[in-house]
Order: structure tokens, then sequence, then C-alpha cells
């Protein structure tokens, strides 16, 4: 039992009463108690104490309680919290917590083991960033995000690995520890460290505000990995276990890589297309509106996870896939309900991970070895500045938006390790790896100096750098006609050049989805509306809402959608004199849903498929012959013309 909980129970034990009444019926008489001695009946407790009942929840809600309060201390200081990370401060609290217990002769609890990390902290965390996920940039730059993903942690993980065994075999005259090892255990250990940590990751670039584009590379990757170290993991312990590598393991390796990365994205769609569908039909019960969401892709992460799939894989998925079709068929209060929960149980779940690693870091068994720690660390940044510069050569001879010298080194210096790698070490056993406990120590190593280090010096080298910062202004209307016409104007040109682009197939997708999927998956109306519409719909609910906020909601506009449910606006106080200001002006009901019938016919007309034509392909014109014999025709007429003008002056000469 931990230190606060004792005091907590002695409290209770001083403040509350803890003895017992004479029962109703029992003797007052000193005889008639002898002679009743025989049938002495225990008194009825009035206060009883009995903590293992609720030991338990008890001590997660005291751990939820530390960490909610950690995260509101943070933040009353600005100036701590601008200069140092949060998930330094977090790791910092867990150091001294362990400490504590250590302190008072207390054995520390395993917080952080493996089956709480990946069944209970982890899904909240990836399905915030799924669900919220901006589609369009991760899916313009989904080829680089896959090269720094698959090939970058391969190379990380090999090159980690050898270069480890390498040196771990550097004087045989001296025989030690390091030694021992062999090449499958070092490169198990360079595929766990390999990963980039998307806990970390966001934990750090939250708060610097980084420009969309190194955002979605470096937190793409971080997502993407979770396959190649799922994958590599396995491939090693199963090579470590049996002893012996064949080219059939090494080739099925590579079809277990396909499988689980692709597996989770199939599982992940499937739960998301069941909860678009199930939402469809949930207009009579909004209260559990917000449950179909949370549990649909909690069942595809343990399903992908039931299979050895990757279920950060399955939830990324599940989110991208659901949240159009979701957010068209439930109610604003729902979708506010999602939005809140899911950050509220994120955040948590996010400073658990890092209180609880800095308590496992007091308690757990390490191993100590200068030269392996040192070596980790220093082939940790190599390997990942040689990575990110390589693959990026490559990719800038494909890329329309070049990747600067700066932008490189913000990826490389974003490469965060973080809990994942430490429950994946956690996860070995003392039979197979007898160096478990220094493999630890050299994880934990590895990521306090990513986290502490480059985690607190990145934002002062973004700001020295200048470095393009995130851009917080709201999404107007006219940004999004012109992004819609640029796509179709796009579209239209790789039409025409008969090069089938990205853009021709998200064209091809976008067709698909307005025909069949979206008849399927969203209720009513909405289902028939074009984009643009949907979009002007989010932006009149945002607008109705600042304005019943800000004091013009005494009377609302007609104008306002039957689809907007202004139930849970509760209007302030109106200004005096401002009122009749604010208010919108009223339309007809009849002029409105022409206006509406308008915008829906004509805003966005699907265009007809016409043939592909290119400069190599274009087939003969039927009147290009006798527009030829006109051409011929009208140059003899002028040569012709050209001859009567100099023979008339002769002629009169």
């Amino acid at each position: 039992r931990l230190l606060p909980e004792r005091g907590m129970l002695l409290l209770m034990v001083l403040v509350l009463l803890g003895g017992s009444v004479v029962p109703f019926g029992a003797a007052s008489s000193p005889d008639a108690g002898h002679h009743n001695t025989s049938n002495h009946k225990k008194p009825f407790p009035v206060l009883s104490v009995d903590y293992e009942h609720i030991r338990f929840p008890f001590e997660i809600s005291l751990w939820v309680l530390l960490a909610s309060l950690m995260k509101l201390g943070f933040h009353l200081v600005p100036r701590l919290s601008s200069i140092v990370p949060e998930s330094c401060l977090l790791i910092v609290v867990g150091l001294l917590v362990g400490g504590l217990i250590k302190l008072a002769r207390e054995n520390v609890p395993p917080v952080l083991n493996s089956k709480l990390f990946f069944l209970c902290l982890l899904p909240p965390i990836i399905l915030d960033a799924g669900y919220f996920l901006p589609i369009r940039p991760f899916m313009e730059n989904l080829g680089s995000i896959l090269i720094f993903a698959v090939v970058g942690t391969l190379w990380n993980a090999f090159f980690i690995g050898g270069l480890l065994y390498a040196v771990c075999q550097i004087q045989p005259a001296n025989p030690s520890d390091l030694h021992n090892l062999n090449l499958l255990s070092c490169l198990l250990f360079g595929a766990i460290i390999s990963a980039v940590d998307p806990v970390a990751v966001l934990a750090v670039f939250e708060e610097i505000h980084i420009n969309e584009l190194l955002h979605i590379l470096v937190f793409g990757e971080s997502l993407l990995n979770d396959a190649v170290t799922v994958v590599l993991y396995h491939l090693f312990e199963e090579f470590v276990a049996a002893g012996t590598v064949t080219v059939m393991d090494g080739f099925l390796g590579v079809i277990s890589f396909l499988v689980v990365a692709l597996g989770g994205v199939l599982v992940g769609a499937i739960y998301g297309i069941l909860a678009a569908f199930t939402s469809r039909f949930t207009s009579h019960t909004r209260v559990i509106e917000p449950l179909f969401v949370f549990v649909y892709s909690y069942m595809a992460y343990l399903s992908s996870e039931m299979f050895h799939l990757s279920g950060i894989m399955a939830l990324i998925a599940c989110g991208a896939v659901m949240r159009p079709y979701v957010e068209a068929n439930i109610s604003h209060k729902s979708h506010t309900t999602i939005k809140y929960f899911l950050k509220m149980w994120s955040s948590v779940s996010e400073t658990l991970i890092f209180i609880f690693l800095g308590v496992a870091t007091v308690d757990g068994p390490h191993s100590w070895n200068w030269t392996f720690v040192t070596v980790t660390v220093i082939l940790c940044l190599v390997a990942r500045v040689i990575g990110v510069v390589g693959l990026t050569f490559v990719l800038n001879k494909f890329r329309i938006v070049k990747l600067t010298t700066k932008d490189q080194f913000i990826i490389a210096y974003g490469g965060l390790r973080g809990a994942i790698a430490f429950s994946l070490g956690y996860l070995l056993t003392k039979e197979h790896f007898p160096m478990r406990e220094m493999f630890l120590t050299a994880i934990i190593t590895v990521i306090f100096f990513t986290v502490f280090v480059q985690g607190m010096t990145i934002k002062p080298l973004v700001e020295l750098l200048a470095v393009k910062k995130k851009q917080e202004a709201k999404r107007s209307i006219n940004e999004e006609i012109h992004t819609q016409f640029l796509d179709h104007l796009l579209t239209g040109i790789e039409d025409i050049c008969g090069h089938y682009g990205h853009h021709h197939w998200k064209d091809k997708l976008n067709r698909f989805n307005k025909k069949y999927v979206k008849k399927c998956l969203i209720a009513g109306e909405r289902s028939k509306e074009p984009q643009l519409i949907a979009f002007y719909h989010k932006m009149e609910m945002k607008q109705a809402i600042e304005l019943v906020q800000s004091g013009g909601g005494v009377k609302l506009p007609s104008a306002v959608p039957s689809t907007v449910s202004m139930q849970n606006i509760q209007p302030k106080k109106p200004t005096p004199g401002k009122s009749e200001e604010r208010a919108l002006p009223q339309l007809p009901k009849g002029r409105e849903e022409e206006i509406r019938n308008i915008l829906r016919s004509n805003l966005q007309k699907t265009r007809q498929r016409l043939r592909s034509y290119n400069r190599h392909t274009l087939m003969a014109d039927p009147y290009e012959d006798g527009f030829g014999d006109y051409l011929v025709k009208k140059q003899k007429m002028i040569e012709l013309e050209k001859k009567v003008q100099l023979s008339v002056p002769l002629k009169c000469f």
C-alpha cells in the first residue's frame, strides 16, 4: 500500500466511529447477561473498514487524480510550462513518487506493465489521433510517410543492431558480459529502440506548434512504423527461440509485414463502416451515439491484437473511415461529447504513461553497462540522421514541395522514443534474453535522452532556425470553393493528358462514395448533399453558436437550417441596444428552400466522363483532310492575287 493510502485509512479510523452498539433485546443486568452467555450474539457493526474490497478501483482513481492534479499544476505556472515540456515534468513527478515509495520501504506496484499499456492506456491516444487526423495532408504525403515509416525503421533497426553486435565483439581477449550477446538479440533490441513513439511526438509537437507538413510527416511516421516494429519484434523473437534462420523465414517475415499492416487497416475499416451504419439508426436514441464510436473503435483494436495485427493501424483506419459518416448522422451534442471525451481520455492516458514511466524507472531492476548504453544513444542519433538525409534526398526527386535542410533537421531531431519501446522490452523473457535488464536500462536511457534533451531543445531550435509555425486561421467558404475548384481542374488536366495520377483516383473514389457509400451509411437528405453544402452547414452552426454566446441569440434567425440542433445552446443576457443590430435578416420559408434547391442542383454538378487523349494517342479528325484542302486552296488564291498585283503595273508602264 502506498503511503498516502495508509494516511487516508488512519484518518478514516480516527474520524469515523468504529464502535458497536448493544443490539435491541440484549440483557441490561449482569445476571441476565450471565444466564445468556451460551446464546451470546455479536453486536451489529455500525461501521467497518474493508479496503481490500475497493483496493483496485481506489488505486486507479488515486493515480488518475494525481495525474490530473499534476497536469493542472503545470499549466498554472506558465513560465515553467513554456520552458520545459509537459512530458518531462510528468516523468520527474513519476520519479519523485517512485522515490517516496522506496523511502517508505514499500514495494512499488508494477504500474506500467505491457498489458495495462497496450490494452488500456495506448488506445485512447491513438483513437484521438486517428479520429481527428487531417485526412487531406496525410493522403497527400502518404508516400513520404510510408518511406520514412517502413524503409527508415528497417534501416534504423538493422544499422543499430548490426553495429551494436560489432561493438560487443570488440576485445575478445578480455571477456565480458557483452560477448554473450548474439546477432539476433542485438537485432531485436535494434527493432525495439528504432521505432518513433507517437505518444512522445504528440506531447512535444503539440506544444511547439510546428507547421502542418512537418507535423504530419513525423507523426504519420510514428503511427505507421508500428506495423514494422511489431513484425520485426515477433520475427526476431521467434528466431531467438528457434536458434536458426532460413531464407524461407525471411520470406515469411516479409509476408507477415504485409499481413500485419494491411490486416490492421482492413479490420479497422470494417469496424468503421459498421459504426457508421449503426449511427444511421440512432436518431431516436441520441444519448448512446458517442458510445458506438468508442466501443466499435476499441473492438477494432482488440480484434487486431487478437490476431497479432497492428492495433494502431486498425484504430487509425477505423477513426478515419467512420468520422465523415458518423458526423453526418449524429447530433451536435453527440459530436461535442465525442470530441471532448476523446481529448480528456487521451490527455489522462498520456499523463499516466509518463508518470508510470518515471515510477517504473525507480522500481525496475537495472543492469548498467557504460559501453552498451553510450553506444546505443550514439547509434540512435547517427542512424536517424543518416536515414532522414538519405531518404529525403530520394524523395525530393519526386516531391513537388521539396523538404529543405531545416525540415530535414526537424524531422531527424523529432524522432523521439517513448513508452512503446519500454513496454516491448518489458515483454522480453529472462529465459531467452539473459541480458533483459541491460536492455531495459538502455531503453530507459534512450527515452530519457530523447524526451529531456531533444524535447526540451527542439522549441528553441525551431525559433532559432525560423521554421514555419502552424497557422491557426479558420477555414472559410471561399477557401473551400477554391480548393474544390483546383481539385476538379487538376483532375481534368490529368484526364486530358492521359496521365492517371492521384487526383484521378481521388475523383474516382469520391464518385463511388457519393453514388453508393453515402446512400448506405448516411440517413435522410444529408446523403445527397454536396461536400460544399455540408461544409456550409458546419460553418452555419459555428456562426450560430458564436452569435448566441455573444448576446445576439434572443431572436434566432429563421435561416438556420432544420438539420442544426440548437437545444444545447444557452443564450446569455443580451447587451442593451445591440440585439437588434446582431439579429440576422429573416427570409421567407419558401425562398429559403428555393435557394437550397438551387445550391444542391447546381453547385457541384458531376462531370461527364470523356475519353482521355494525349499527343501520342490522338486520333485523326474526320474533317482533317477537308481542312487541309481548304488551306491549300487558300494558299493558291493568295499566290494568284500577288501575281495579279505585280502584273498590272507592268502593263501600264
